[in-house]
C-alpha cells in the first residue's frame, strides 16, 4: 500500500521506495541535505552534534591542567629548577631573622583575621628557652652536587610532644617531608642528612609559643615560625603545629609539611617570600601561608614589600615542587 501521509519536520529525513515502509533517519544538529555528499569533520559534527563540543573543550581543559601542574607552569614560576624561588642567597650563615612579619611601625594592619590562630588542642604557651636533640640520624638524601645540609632534630624542654606521637613522631615527620622527591632534594644541588651530634648547618626546633615569638619577634601579633640565624634554628611554632593555619582548611599535616619546607628553605638560602602568582593556582612554598593564600591579606602587613595587592587568591600547597 503506498504511503499517503509521512511525518515531516526540519529534524527527519525520510528515505522511501514505493514498495518500502516509512523509514526515518534523525540527525541532532539541522538537516542533512541529500544533494552533496558531507564527509570528514563535518559529518562528525553534524551527526554527533554537542558531543564533539564537549570533547573538544574537555581536552583543552585537561591540557591547561597538566601545564598547571608542571613545575614552571602557571603559578609555579620559570622552569624545574627554578620555580620563582628568588636568588639564594650565600650568607645563611649571617645574623638576624628570616622569616618574620615585618616590624609593625604604625604603616601595616595591626592584625589579620586569615592569620589568626585556630581553635584546637592544647599547646605549650611557654617553655624553658633549652632544647634536646632528639635521638636519631639519617642517610644522605638528595644528590647535593653543591651542598649536603646537616640537621638535627630538636624539641623545646617544656614542651610536651605527648599530644602528637611524642618527639619521635616529630623527628620522622621532619625526616620524611625532607626526603620526599617533592620537596628540596628535587633540586640536585641540595641533599640533607640528619645527625645527632657534632654541629649542625641548623636546628629544626619545635618550640613554646613564647619563645618562638621571642626568637623570631612578635610586633604584628600573629604567630608564626622562623628561621633564626642568631641562634642557628629552623624555629617550628608549637602552637601552629597543634593547630596549623586557617588557609590549609583543618589539613594540619599538610601545614606541618610546609611548616617544615617554608622554613628550611629560608635556611637553605632562599630568604625572599613569594606571592600568589596565578588566580587560583597552587600556592608557591615560600609564601607566607600562614598568613592566608590571598595576595591582598598578606600585602596588608607589608604594602612595599613582594606582594602586590591584586586580588590574586591561590590554593594552600606544602611543598616546593609540588608533582614531585
Amino acid at each position: 500500500m503506498p504511503v499517503t501521509d509521512r511525518p515531516s519536520g526540519p529534524e527527519l529525513d525520510e528515505v522511501v521506495g514505493p514498495d518500502e515502509p516509512l523509514r526515518a533517519v534523525r540527525h541532532p544538529v539541522g538537516r542533512l541535505s541529500t544533494d552533496q555528499p558531507t564527509t570528514g569533520f563535518k559529518t562528525t559534527l553534524l551527526t554527533h552534534g554537542w558531543r564533539v563540543v564537549a570533547i573538544v573543550a574537555l581536552l583543552v581543559l585537561t591540557g591547561y591542567v597538566l601545564l598547571d601542574g608542571l613545575p614552571g607552569g602557571s603559578g609555579r614560576g620559570a622552569g624545574t629548577d627554578d620555580p620563582g624561588f628568588g636568588a639564594l642567597s650565600s650568607d645563611a650563615a649571617g645574623t638576624g631573622v628570616v622569616g618574620a612579619p615585618p616590624h609593625g611601625d604604625g604603616r601595616f594592619a595591626t592584625d589579620l583575621p586569615s592569620g589568626a590562630l585556630p581553635d584546637g588542642g592544647p599547646v605549650a604557651v611557654h617553655g624553658s628557652n633549652t632544647w634536646h636533640i632528639v635521638p636519631g640520624t639519617t642517610g644522605q638524601v638528595g644528590r647535593g652536587t653543591e651542598r649536603v645540609f646537616s640537621y638535627t632534630v630538636e624539641v623545646e624542654d617544656g614542651v610536651d610532644a605527648a599530644g602528637f606521637g611524642g618527639d619521635g613522631a616529630f623527628a620522622a615527620m621532619v625526616d620524611q617531608t625532607l626526603a620526599n622527591p617533592k620537596s628540596w632534594t628535587k633540586d640536585e644541588r641540595f641533599g640533607f642528612r640528619r645527625i645527632e651530634q657534632g654541629e649542625p648547618d641548623f636546628r629544626i626546633s619545635l618550640t613554646s609559643q613564647m619563645t618562638t615569638r621571642e626568637a623570631c619577634g612578635f610586633d604584628i601579633p600573629i604567630d608564626s615560625s622562623c628561621y633564626s640565624r642568631d641562634i642557628g634554628r629552623v624555629v617550628l611554632d608549637e602552637a601552629r603545629w597543634v593547630r596549623g593555619a586557617i588557609a590549609f582548611q583543618g589539613d594540619v599535616g599538610s601545614y606541618r609539611q610546609y611548616q617544615i619546607n617554608h622554613e628550611v628553605g629560608h635556611a637553605i638560602g632562599y630568604y625572599q617570600h613569594q606571592p600568589c602568582e596565578a588566580d587560583g593556582a597552587l600556592a608557591p612554598v615560600m609564601m607566607q601561608q600562614t598568613f592566608g593564600t590571598a595576595n591582598d591579606d598578606i600585602a596588608r602587613l607589608d604594602p612595599e614589600g613582594v606582594v602586590p595587592m591584586d586580588g590574586k587568591v591561590c590554593r594552600f600547597n606544602p611543598w616546593p615542587y609540588p608533582r614531585g
